[in-house]
């Protein structure tokens, strides 16, 4: 049986038009201007009216943290919940960002792990990236091996946190990954920085949720960023990504790093930066719920972001889900923020916000929109054409949203296993009326229809940083 969304208007990347979408064992098999649409195909085809709806590529959201083991907690959500929630805001694909294993692991252990925790369970397609927490000669190797043998083609590291890499090891991983076209995500922020801070103010008895952006300030950032990139170009122009940009002085760093002529790097933000800012912290209960690193940032630091965005200088919007239970887990940093797990639910909320804050009050284009959530996201990860477009051939991740549709966002209408989202009570416009993956409708009017299970493991190819 053959499928037609018929009547709505396609956007993509390049543009939009009115133009019919032919879906065919879980391919996109034609696209068409709704006039050049022959009849005769329709005999033996469902029909899907999308008449005053834009039909979208499923968004891919290539930073996610799905039944992450932080130590102290672990994410909510498991990789059903999760995806689940995914599959309500209109993604269709994730590439997941693998927790720390234990001290001395190979990077094996996780992928293993990974794949027991997703397996089965994702009921969208899904990728991994690994991690690095230490570096040998071994650990290079498996690095190559797990890229060829897994498609894993992108690999983490943290310029923080107990399991860093210092500088020496982060240039032994970017030379081995310009060898063998792999490519490195980072974490970036000055250790020395955020621990220095940290430490003063345990002593000083600072311990509420308003001293957390005070502790990792925008120059922990932008100092990380630049030195990364800097790291890169010494090991030949190494293909690097920065991880959730939140700052004004970090969007600088990328900024310079342009001018000055370096190519094979990238950078992402997430709607927290965007729609979110420190004032969240004010409220020592309500300021837990948006403990997470980075911090959120100055009003000033929203706006230039969005001004990259706008200009085209940013490659990605993602989310860093990774959510825990503001009633439970979060309360764990109730009398010091430090002992706060980190994250914040995002995965589900993002197509929508883009929409709603971005393209209805003109920051960003609807094709835009595209860029950053679908296609783009898509090329970094290794995926396109087959993820993050409408062209024949691509899987058929399929997403149809209502223009007209306005509500106010709710915590009780989310999808995934948290009790709170940092959007509460955003009044928005426009609606993810329908989803599907594959060909398959997952998603109708805003329920999951889907199975457990659906999503299929992906092997990635090399990134277009690479």
């Amino acid at each position: 049986m053959r499928t037609m969304i018929s009547g709505g208007t396609i956007v993509t990347e390049s543009g939009m038009y009115r133009g019919d979408l032919l879906l065919e064992n879980g391919k996109i098999l034609q696209v068409s201007t709704h006039a050049e649409r022959k009849d005769a195909c329709m005999a033996d085809t469902q029909v899907i009216d999308a008449t005053g709806r834009y039909i979208l590529p499923g968004a891919v959201d290539i930073h996610t943290h799905m039944d992450l083991d932080v130590g102290i907690a672990r994410v909510i959500d498991d990789f059903y919940d999760g995806t689940v929630a995914a599959a309500c805001g209109g993604t269709t694909t994730i590439v997941d960002h693998m927790a720390f294993g234990p001290k001395g692991c190979s990077p094996w252990h996780q992928v293993q792990e990974y794949h027991r925790l997703a397996d089965g369970k994702a009921v969208v397609d899904y990728g991994f990236h690994g991690v690095l927490q230490h570096v040998n000669g071994q650990v290079l190797e498996d690095m190559a091996q797990i890229a060829r043998e897994e498609g894993i083609t992108s690999f983490k590291v943290y310029m923080t946190y107990d399991d860093r890499l210092d500088d020496l090891d982060l240039m032994k991983v970017l030379c081995r990954a310009k060898q063998e076209g792999i490519l490195i995500a980072s974490h970036c922020e000055n250790h020395g920085i955020v621990t220095c801070f940290r430490e003063r103010f345990a002593q000083e008895g600072k311990l509420q949720a308003r001293w957390h952006p005070v502790s990792r300030p925008s120059q922990a950032e932008a100092e990380a960023v630049s030195r990364l990139l800097y790291l890169a170009k010494a090991a030949d122009e190494a293909p690097v990504y920065i991880v959730h940009l939140s700052s004004g002085m970090g969007l600088e760093e990328v900024r310079k790093a342009k001018r000055a002529g370096q190519k094979h790097f990238g950078a992402e933000t997430c709607p927290q930066y965007l729609l979110l800012d420190d004032a969240m912290y004010a409220d020592p209960q309500e300021g837990l719920k948006a403990i997470m690193a980075p911090p959120l940032r100055k009003q000033a630091d929203r706006d230039a972001l969005w001004d990259a965005l706008a200009g085209n200088e940013l490659d990605t919007v993602a989310t860093d889900h990774c959510p825990f239970t503001f009633a439970k887990q979060k309360q764990l940093g109730a009398l010091d923020f430090m002992k706060c797990p980190s994250g914040a639910p995002g995965v589900e909320e993002r197509l929508i916000l883009l929409y709603s804050e971005g393209v209805c009050r003109g920051r960003i284009t609807l094709p835009q929109l595209v860029k950053y959530a679908c296609a783009n996201p898509a090329r970094v990860a290794g995926l396109y054409p087959r993820k993050g477009s409408l062209e024949p051939g691509a899987d058929a991740d399929v997403v149809i949203l209502n223009p007209e549709t306005e509500w106010t966002l709710t915590s009780q209408q989310m999808h995934g296993a948290s009790d709170y989202t940092c959007y509460e009570g955003f009044r928005l416009k426009g609606a993810i009326e329908r989803v599907l993956l594959r060909g398959k409708m997952i998603v109708t009017d805003g329920t999951f229809i889907g199975s457990r299970g659906d999503g299929q493991y992906l092997h990635r190819g090399t990134s277009s940083i690479v």
